[in-house]
């Protein structure tokens, strides 16, 4: 019976850590999901090509978004 109870528990930890895990991935994506939109915008704003605009923003919101996970300041 003790058994049990000590193998319920551990899974219902388990269950936790992974839904903790999930929420802080989605607010990571969410981030860069800004920074892209708002980059693509104002490259497309300055005449520049779709493909042109995706590229660069995708790089540059890639380099923030890892600087910010090694905690490096970006000048």
């Amino acid at each position: 019976m003790a058994n049990k109870f000590v193998a319920v528990f551990l899974m219902c930890i388990v269950v936790v850590a992974a839904f903790s895990l999930q929420e802080v991935k989605a607010a990571e994506e969410d981030k860069f999901k800004e920074c892209f939109n708002n980059c693509n915008k104002e490259c497309l704003g300055e005449g520049n090509g779709n493909t042109f605009c995706e590229m660069k923003c995708d790089n540059d919101c890639g380099e923030k978004e890892l600087a910010e996970k090694l905690n490096i300041n970006l000048p």
